[in-house]
């Protein structure tokens, strides 16, 4: 398979990128997080959904976030989604912080990230994700959960 513009860095962990794909992207937080810290997260993470990130699923459950998206075609060249999500756990957790009176936030700093390859592998995450609060028994239904916000359908295009 061949992606157009790809390119490769490392910190702790390898990042691949290229232009017009789908990317899976997961972190764990050092300490579950209740309701109002799960919201706070994904307000923080769904402020660039218009201008930057096109969000197909996000789910934040107690101990993990789950998400995937692909950069919008408009978003400036030098734009890292890395940064993006970094800034949003920052913002976050400040937030949390202040109201918790913790010394730390409680997220790690570094988030695991790949590029879908195909429909099927995008279908498998898509599903599994969906099903995670079930699965995690936070709730019976996943349109119960809060946590997780949906897009209308699963978007394949770009996906080989």
């Amino acid at each position: 398979m061949a992606f157009r513009n790809f390119s490769m860095w490392r910190g702790r962990l390898p990042h691949w990128r290229a232009d017009d794909v789908t990317y899976y992207v997961t972190f764990r937080h050092r300490r579950e997080l209740d309701e109002r810290e799960r919201n706070d997260l994904m307000r923080q993470l769904l402020r660039g959904q218009t201008s930057k990130i096109e969000f197909n699923l996000l789910c934040i459950l107690p101990g993990l976030t789950e998400m995937i998206f692909r950069v919008h075609p408009s978003a400036k060249a030098d734009f890292e989604f890395a940064d993006f999500i970094e800034k949003a756990k920052v913002r976050a957790g400040k937030s949390i912080v202040q109201k918790s009176g913790e010394r730390f936030p409680p997220f790690y700093h570094e988030s695991f990230d790949r590029i879908l390859r195909d429909d099927s592998e995008y279908e498998t995450y898509w599903l599994r994700i969906l099903e995670s609060p079930v699965t995690a028994e936070l709730c019976e239904d996943p349109e119960e959960y809060e946590s997780l916000w949906v897009a209308d359908m699963p978007h394949t295009e770009g996906v080989e």
